[in-house]
């Protein structure tokens, strides 16, 4: 994985000189084994690396003369499918020096040109600056696992993997406006797709394109979820489930670094995790697998609807299943509220407190073993395994399932910010869910309850997953590495999207017709067991820490939180034993305390300026 940046422009040279040394500096975690610049008139290109695969051959930015035409990209992702599209180019003449993705994607963007978009499987965001048309093409995956940010400053684009590259560049400012404020009080840690929050900043989408001329910028939608009628059998759709699954695994152990994969206990994980165990025991291997814990958790464990087991017994029984080199990560309750700062360097926002800390802390750990990791992530948003999906109550209310606390969340606002602001939150928010509605594709004359379904796996991928990614790449990347995430293939997508919830909660099981399909592959006792998510610190130590760690900011009059948050506010969570969650499953009262100290962080760090 890399880091990737550019600054172009077609009528004047851009202020290179004032910002290169600030960008690089910004791309060395995404990117820490390599670097290279590429300089012309129309601009800047930028990469930093984490080598992966082809250390000689695979430097950027790589180059490419055909016909005259001269092409330079820069590549942040993986291919899954690159020997594949390498077969193809070879058989219309093509050749190549080595067996970098990288090579067989710039040859395959200059043969076909957007078309070869249809034809990758992977992870990416590139961009491909063709030097004599002065045009720049820009591109983002399908399932949005790897972020492209962009602005305009005058005549010059700029576009990066991480926010905080693109603030390097003169002229361009930290500035949140009511869009921005809506994004951070009313959403976050979500983002509506598409928007960077801070002013001027967006992201290409999943599924997008951009072509950049000196005529502007035109981004085009080259793919999304189509319904179609499901005529596969219940046998045939779970042996296709299955063929899908292993497959997506399969291609994503590929790597010239140490790999390795996250062990939960859970069925995702662990799922994951037998199929490499199997593939690397072919090979005469032994699998890496990692779990995290807390200070103390065990103790403090309390069951919950959402998290109704602690992880540890099912690792332990997996590890034995696996014979795997097991690593476990304990995560103490100062480590992980001073992490909560690196989190929000991380994400260039504030994220999901303690949730993202702990991923970061967790990250760094296994980089001292692996430079690759498989993750079970995007698993529930395409098998349904999320309250919101089974629940009919949950599921058939109006608004986004994860956020229903607009009323708890504009309670935060100063008054006088909520007086400047002059606007609904109720219908800020429902005109974001009513696009995403209108958005979803579905098959004429569906039923009411699988047209919901549809619109539920809409509002996921667009939204909720779009979270998590988000926070998997940051955290991971900041560690230096890369973590691949096979249920996020967009073949195991298309095919789960219009199957029918009867044979998705196969058995009346969350993930139902997953847990059919890979049966004999894992313990019964973990294939069956009820989804628990992500492991929280239950410690009322950290609760403690991050209290005392508020009320330093709230004992400061000019802490900047309170252009944004009211003060009573603020008293009012410290004393709160509320179940009712800021966001998701998991953020509730001591995580939402934990976001108002990167709220203030964050504006501090990024010395953030409000106009309204």
């Amino acid at each position: 994985m890399c880091g990737i940046a550019g600054a172009i422009n077609f009528t004047e040279r851009p202020k290179i000189e004032e910002c290169l040394s600030g960008m690089f500096g910004t791309m060395k975690r995404r990117g820490p084994d390599a670097s290279g610049i590429d300089i012309s008139d129309s601009g800047i290109l930028l990469h930093t690396r984490l080598v992966v695969i082809d250390p000689e051959n695979g430097r950027q930015p790589m180059h490419l003369d055909r016909n005259g035409e001269k092409f330079t990209i820069v590549y942040n992702g993986e291919l899954y499918n690159t020997e594949e599209i390498r077969s193809q180019l070879s058989s219309l003449g093509e050749t190549f020096r080595g067996y970098s993705d990288t090579e067989v994607l710039l040859k395959a963007y200059v043969r076909w040109g957007p078309a070869c978009l249809s034809r990758l499987n992977g992870i990416f965001a590139f961009a491909v600056l063709h030097k004599n048309e002065r045009k720049l093409f820009i591109a983002r995956d399908r399932m949005g696992v790897k972020p492209l940010f962009y602005t305009q400053v005058d005549d010059t684009f700029i576009f990066s993997s991480e926010i905080k590259t693109i603030l390097k560049y003169p002229d361009i400012k930290p500035v949140i406006d009511k869009e921005g404020i809506t994004e951070i009080l009313l959403i976050g840690p979500g983002r509506t797709p598409g928007c960077g929050v801070f002013k001027g900043i967006k992201e290409l989408r999943p599924g997008e394109y951009g072509i950049l001329n000196e005529k502007g910028l035109k981004i085009t939608r080259y793919w999304q979820l189509k319904d179609e009628i499901h005529t596969d059998s219940l046998e045939d759709t779970i042996e296709k489930v299955k063929t899908l699954v292993t497959d997506s695994i399969k291609r994503q152990l590929v790597s010239d670094v140490p790999i390795g994969t996250f062990l939960s206990g859970g069925l995702d994980s662990s799922v994951i995790s037998a199929v490499a165990a199997n593939y690397f025991k072919n090979q005469g291997r032994r699998l890496s697998t990692f779990s995290v814990t807390y200070q103390d958790n065990r103790k403090y464990f309390q069951t919950t609807r959402f998290q109704p087991t602690t992880d540890d017994d099912y690792i332990h029984q997996m590890v034995i299943h696996l014979k795997s080199d097991h690593h476990s990560v304990t995560i103490d309750n100062e480590s992980l509220a001073h992490a909560l700062y690196a989190a929000v360097d991380a994400r260039d926002l504030p994220g999901m407190g303690d949730v993202d800390a702990s991923l970061l802390l967790f990250c760094q750990e296994i980089k001292q073993h692996v430079t690759v990791a498989l993750s079970g992530e995007c698993a529930d948003e395409i098998f349904g395994g999320y309250p919101w999906f089974r629940d009919e109550k949950i599921r058939s209310a109006y608004g986004f399932p994860w956020a229903q606390t607009t009323d708890m969340r504009s309670s935060f606002l100063a008054p006088d910010l909520r007086a400047r602001l002059n606007f609904d939150p109720h219908k800020e928010i429902n005109n974001r869910y009513e696009k995403t509605i209108s958005e979803t594709d579905k098959v004429p004359k569906i039923s009411k309850k699988e047209g919901r379904l549809r619109e539920m796996v809409r509002l996921n991928s667009d939204w909720f997953m779009q979270t998590l990614l988000d926070r998997k790449d940051r955290m991971a990347m900041y560690s230096g590495l890369e973590v691949r995430v096979p249920f996020c293939d967009h073949r195991l997508a298309e095919y789960m999207y219009s199957v029918p919830w009867e044979m998705k909660e196969l058995g009346g099981m969350e993930k139902g017709l997953l847990r059919e399909a890979v049966k004999g592959l894992i313990p019964e006792e973990i294939r069956l067991r009820k989804k628990s998510p992500y492991p929280k610190t239950h410690n009322p130590g950290y609760r403690t820490i991050v209290s005392g760690m508020l009320e330093d900011i709230i004992a400061k009059p000019d802490a900047p939180i309170f252009q944004l948050i009211d003060k009573k506010a603020l008293r009012l969570l410290l004393d709160s034993e509320s179940p009712e969650p800021w966001y998701g499953q998991l953020m509730t009262a001591p995580q939402t305390i934990a976001y108002m100290i990167q709220l203030n962080y964050w504006l501090e760090k990024y010395r953030v300026k409000i106009d309204l």
